[in-house]
């Protein structure tokens, strides 16, 4: 099923690239997302069942096709939003990202260049309560979302899924803003999500699990990102980062054994 969005164009010609995107419940930040993007010429919205006004606030921006479609996993829900796209480039942005008005320009640039190259990638600045988290492991955080259509394609993984190209990569400079966390409740609700669809991929890889896996892994995330990526200098958000994505790891591990016990 798929709805137009009803706003008026803007004056200044849209650029020919088909902005995808997948939402469930996006209606927090879908705002600013989509807003950032508006100079793109088609804004695809996948839908995989949100229950607040995600819909209405889509619709109402120009450019917008929304669709609903039952979740796959991230990989593949983006894969199936890429394939409704029309155009020969592509932009991959979630609902809690925002592309700057510097980086939209060199985006726009290279494409009108048309240069010789399969895809773009830039740096993306991972925000707590609106403020840069400028260490513990998350700066820079180097992500290639721009390609086109015909040469890329993302992989098929459930969680922290990637978009894989064939052909050369051109960095830039600008960078894209990532809003997804804003309370300490943000970062466990995240983390069960990624830790419960990472331990169903790692047990469909063949991979083992165990308490004492579980623990050495659990203390080296934690090491990794509050002293060797310097988690310390963030203050507290940096303790945040480091025992939410911890726990994670230690979760992650558990359920895996649990889940391969079952067979």
């Amino acid at each position: 099923m798929v709805h137009q969005g009803l706003a008026d164009r803007a004056v200044t010609a849209p650029c020919k690239i088909s902005v995808i995107l997948i939402v469930l419940n996006g209606e927090a930040t879908i705002a600013p997302c989509l807003q950032s993007v508006s100079w793109a010429a088609e804004i695809i919205v996948v839908d995989s069942g949100s229950t607040d006004r995600t819909e209405e606030i889509c619709t109402a921006y120009p450019g917008v096709r929304f669709f609903h479609h039952p979740w796959l996993g991230y990989g593949p829900q983006k894969n199936y939003a890429l394939s409704l796209a029309t155009h020969e480039w592509v932009l991959s942005i979630d609902a809690d990202e925002v592309i700057t008005p510097e980086l939209a320009e060199e985006i726009r640039g290279a494409i009108d260049n048309n240069g010789a190259y399969a895809g773009l990638s830039f740096r993306r600045k991972n925000m707590y309560k609106k403020r840069w988290v400028r260490h513990s492991g998350w700066w820079p955080d180097e992500i290639l979302r721009v390609f086109r259509k015909d040469a890329g394609r993302f992989n098929d993984r459930q969680v922290h899924e990637s978009v894989e190209v064939n052909g050369t990569v051109k960095k830039l400079a600008g960078v894209m803003e990532h809003f997804s966390y804003n309370r300490p409740e943000d970062f466990i609700l995240k983390m069960y999500s990624y830790s419960t669809a990472g331990a169903r991929q790692m047990k469909v890889s063949g991979k083992k699990g165990g308490a004492l896996r579980a623990v050495v892994r659990t203390m080296a995330a934690f090491v990794k990102s509050y002293i060797l990526k310097r988690g310390f200098l963030d203050g507290r958000t940096g303790l945040l980062v480091a025992v939410s994505g911890a726990i994670g790891v230690f979760y992650k591990i558990i359920m895996l054994s649990e889940l391969n016990e079952e067979d």
